[in-house]
């Protein structure tokens, strides 16, 4: 029978609230005119749902399907569907809608949404055996890429991608990147197309262990951010002929302009794609002085997921996955993945095997 897992609702205040999961049986939906019916295998968990279990996110849904990020295979398609040649072809979904190519931005930011666990979608998440999608809102799954792999990739991937390549101007060979808290699934994704892009890459982290892991994956060096020193170990591990950052990948926010504007050339850009430390970060007159570059950046356009995912394909990459638990019915091992984004714990994606 099929199932669907979303959040129960209980009241508290936002931040001070722990809304518990919920499994449901529900019926098995049937495509619409363009629409193809998808059943999925394996679907991964972002930063993303764990606020929305703490009502940290805007527009919380008790009825939507968590999660945004899902691999399945299309068995049956719609009427009035031009994409036949995806039946009974493994598929990655994309994670968000109505931003369709500009570089900028959604063209109506009204109109933007991701899916799972939030209005307005309610049917629309992939933490269920089931869902119907428009035909135009998947990709044919790099043939390399298992279920986990493919279920691990649309949200960290497609927010990797716009972070560094569209928005740092930096993603060129021996160019120097900085990016933080590795161990992450978007951190890991820029360390990733970074490499593949011929970028020196070097990362922070709380864990040596985890910066031991990233460069055996190919970073240059790394520090750990709780010494007050680290932007002067870094510095050191410049090389000679380009002592300096070009830019910074950044998903914590906090102090990191305070910390990094030495170590960034003139002009060096900050992305950043999350705060983590806080809705809040500083900013200083040093970096208005040596002309910093701060650039927010939310997940992609719908050109830019296939721009990715042509880029996964090409090269092969194959994302992150530090765990995954078996069958949308084991709530319980669910929330032990939750618990683990809790803790900080994970190296890589986190990912349901349906």
């Amino acid at each position: 029978m099929p199932y669907a897992l979303t959040i129960r609702e209980k009241k508290a205040k936002a931040g001070k609230v722990y809304y518990p999961l919920h499994l449901s049986v529900v019926s098995k939906p049937t495509p619409g005119h363009g629409e193809v019916l998808i059943k999925l295998e394996a679907a991964a968990l972002n930063h993303r749902d764990f606020f929305i279990r703490q009502s940290l996110y805007p527009a919380i849904s008790f009825k939507t399907p968590l999660l945004s990020d899902g691999y399945g295979t299309v068995i049956e398609i719609g009427p009035g569907c031009t994409s036949d040649h995806i039946l009974h072809k493994p598929v990655v979904l994309t994670p968000c809608r109505g931003w369709a190519a500009d570089p900028d931005g959604p063209e109506d930011y009204s109109q933007f949404s991701t899916i799972g666990g939030t209005e307005p979608n309610h049917h629309l998440g992939t933490a269920q055996n089931y869902v119907v999608v428009d035909e135009s809102e998947i990709e044919l799954c790099p043939a390399h890429l298992s279920p986990a792999e493919g279920a691990a990739l649309p949200s960290c991937g497609l927010t990797a991608w716009r972070a560094l390549v569209t928005k740092s101007g930096n993603a060129k060979p021996g160019r120097n990147i900085l990016l933080t808290g590795i161990g992450g699934g978007v951190a890991l994704q820029v360390l990733q197309f970074g490499l593949a892009l011929g970028c020196t890459m070097y990362v922070t982290s709380g864990s040596q262990d985890k910066i031991a892991k990233a460069q055996q994956m190919g970073a240059r060096g790394g520090v750990i951010y709780k010494n007050q020193d680290w932007p002067l170990a870094l510095a050191k591990m410049l090389p000679e002929e380009r002592p300096y950052l070009d830019a910074i990948i950044d998903g914590a926010g906090g102090d990191i302009v305070l910390k990094a504007t030495t170590l960034l050339k003139p002009g060096g850009v900050i992305s950043c794609y999350g705060m983590t430390l806080g809705p809040v970060m500083d900013w200083a007159m040093p970096a208005v002085l040596k002309n910093i570059e701060l650039k927010g950046s939310t997940l992609g356009s719908r050109s830019e997921f296939r721009d990715m995912i042509n880029f996964v394909r090409e090269w092969e990459i194959k994302p992150i996955i530090s765990r995954t638990v078996k069958g949308l019915d084991c709530v319980e091992a669910i929330d032990g993945l939750f618990e683990d984004i809790r803790a900080g714990k994970q190296f890589g994606k986190l990912v349901i095997e349906i």
